[in-house]
């Protein structure tokens, strides 16, 4: 199971800074996540979802491979990939893999303008090395399902931006 967990920054870039170094951190093996997605609350109070990866171009890209290859059985090649882009990208379009488009506009429209905010579905994770790379970003825990005494704690990290308090925060 999947735990969800949603952090909020002052910057609208700050999320995206923090999604890639949880990127690099997945190709490391020190984290597995479902899914991650940033949402921007510009200066004009618009919102904006950044999806990890866009199922409609995903879906074209399959949907067009796959019906070139029925097309080419069936002696009309080029139709079929017509057919197969297209409804490939409907499919891409009408699914949704990992957190909830809806639930993201939805605490997007309670941020301030300005700001943004990262959802992170994980699977797995090495809590100490992840959040040794990820507390000096900051930001303010606003949703999760994590217990409330581990959501705490990592509130507790990201307010300190380091792990030990004896150790030097990474500025």
């Amino acid at each position: 199971m999947s735990d969800l967990i949603v952090i909020g920054y002052d910057d609208e870039y700050k999320a995206e800074e923090v999604r890639l170094a949880l990127a690099k951190l997945q190709v490391e093996h020190l984290i597995e996540m479902e899914d991650a997605a940033v949402v921007v609350k510009d200066e004009k109070g618009k919102i904006k979802l950044k999806q990890a990866i866009n199922l409609t171009s995903s879906g074209a890209v399959s949907g067009g491979f796959w019906g070139l290859l029925i097309g080419v059985l069936f002696f009309n090649p080029l139709l079929g990939a017509a057919v197969g882009a297209a409804s490939g990208a409907l499919a891409g379009a009408l699914s949704d893999i990992g957190v909830d488009d809806n639930f993201m506009r939805e605490l997007g429209e309670t941020m301030s303008p300005g700001s943004s905010a990262l959802f992170v579905l994980v699977r797995k994770v090495t809590p100490d090395k992840v959040l040794a790379d990820v507390s000096k970003y900051g930001g303010k825990v606003l949703r999760t399902s994590l217990s409330q005494d581990e959501e705490s704690q990592l509130q507790a990290v990201l307010d300190r931006h380091g792990l030990l308090d004896g150790v030097p925060a990474a500025e």
